[in-house]
């Protein structure tokens, strides 16, 4: 990416979201911020000198505001990356209705009203939307069932939005991590335990790190790679696609 880009990054106050906002301004590119923890991303913005603002990404208008406002903040956008979420880790009979819903929303939701703004704010000059998905999405892991759920319908949602928005020049791709080091997960990695069964859950035995999630999205925003859309890509460590090895 050597030309100058306007980039909106959503959930920008979490571990990914803030590696790519960094990684992006470091490379001479207008960001725009938009999360929901008003005092994370005013330390973000002010770390790396660019525009923010509060926004539920479950909300269709939140979400449009904060493309429109990348607009007029930089003069255009060129890629959306929707890095909101959440986990829930339990088994559906012990999900109540609420969890369920808000997992959909985080998850979901959140993706859908980012295609949406990219389809209403990108279509003249088109550019790329980068959705996260999950390993859970690919592969049965117990406990998952409403984050699944909601992440496997994130890829095809990707899917059907990448053919129906292909001919306006908008790539989209999704993302399927694994279990990925942040203040999202950190109840399960900072616990010897748990980490300890989630890196052997991984063939390559460590838990990924955001900025190696961060990289990958990086990819998928470059113009020089313009030729890639509609596609899931694992970084998980081998959990969806590989057998982890039994110990030596």
């Amino acid at each position: 990416m050597n030309q100058r880009q306007a980039f909106l990054v959503m959930g920008a106050n979490g571990a990914v979201g803030s590696n790519v906002a960094h990684i992006l301004r470091g490379k001479g590119h207008a960001v725009f911020l938009a999360g929901r923890n008003d005092n994370e991303l005013k330390q973000l913005s002010a770390e790396i000198d660019a525009p923010f603002e509060i926004a539920n990404a479950a909300s269709f208008a939140d979400y449009e505001s904060a493309a429109r406002r990348c607009v007029d903040e930089h003069g255009g956008l060129d890629g959306i990356v929707n890095c909101a979420g959440s986990v829930l880790l339990k088994p559906a009979h012990l999900t109540t209705e609420s969890e369920y819903d808000s997992t959909v929303a985080d998850n979901l939701t959140s993706a859908f009203a980012a295609v949406r703004a990219a389809a209403k704010t990108m279509r003249k000059r088109g550019g790329s939307v980068v959705l996260m998905s999950s390993s859970a999405a690919r592969i049965g892991l117990s406990n998952h069932e409403a984050i699944a759920a909601a992440k496997a319908g994130v890829i095809g949602l990707m899917q059907s939005a990448a053919a129906t928005y292909a001919n306006k020049g908008i790539r989209v791709n999704a993302l399927a991590p694994g279990l990925v080091k942040s203040k999202m997960t950190r109840r399960i990695w900072d616990n010897e335990k748990s980490a300890e069964v989630s890196r052997n859950m991984h063939p390559l035995r460590r838990l990924g790190e955001p900025e190696e999630v961060a990289r990958l999205i990086i990819w998928l925003l470059d113009p020089e790679n313009s030729w890639v859309t509609g596609q899931t890509f694992g970084i998980d460590g081998g959990l969806a696609t590989v057998a982890a090895p039994r110990h030596v």
